[in-house]
């Protein structure tokens, strides 16, 4: 019988996750497709906000992605402060 962490044991040990995305060399170049999207790290859910307000500030944080356009496998990722645009990231996709 397998035994999966709960959720305390999952949030406690994001801290010092590494995550590494193997790279795959090409010989025809690469056309890459970057975006971000917003994940919600704190704050309360939809309902208890509209219907109670919102106790405290939500925080959020931003995933650049950066997706080859043939394949549509994640070649690249970073992750940043909300504030952060994809412009500033670009460079560091590229790499």
């Amino acid at each position: 019988m397998a035994v999966w962490p709960n959720y305390s044991t999952v949030s406690r040990r994001q801290k010092t996750l590494q995550v590494a995305i193997g790279t795959m060399p090409t010989t025809t170049g690469l056309q890459l497709l970057v975006d971000s999207t917003g994940i919600k790290m704190l704050g309360e859910g939809e309902w208890k906000t509209k219907k109670h307000g919102a106790n405290h500030r939500r925080q959020w944080r931003k995933v650049h992605l950066g997706i080859d356009a043939s394949t549509l496998e994640i070649r690249a990722m970073g992750v940043t402060d909300n504030g952060i645009g994809d412009a500033p990231v670009l460079p560091a996709l590229l790499s």
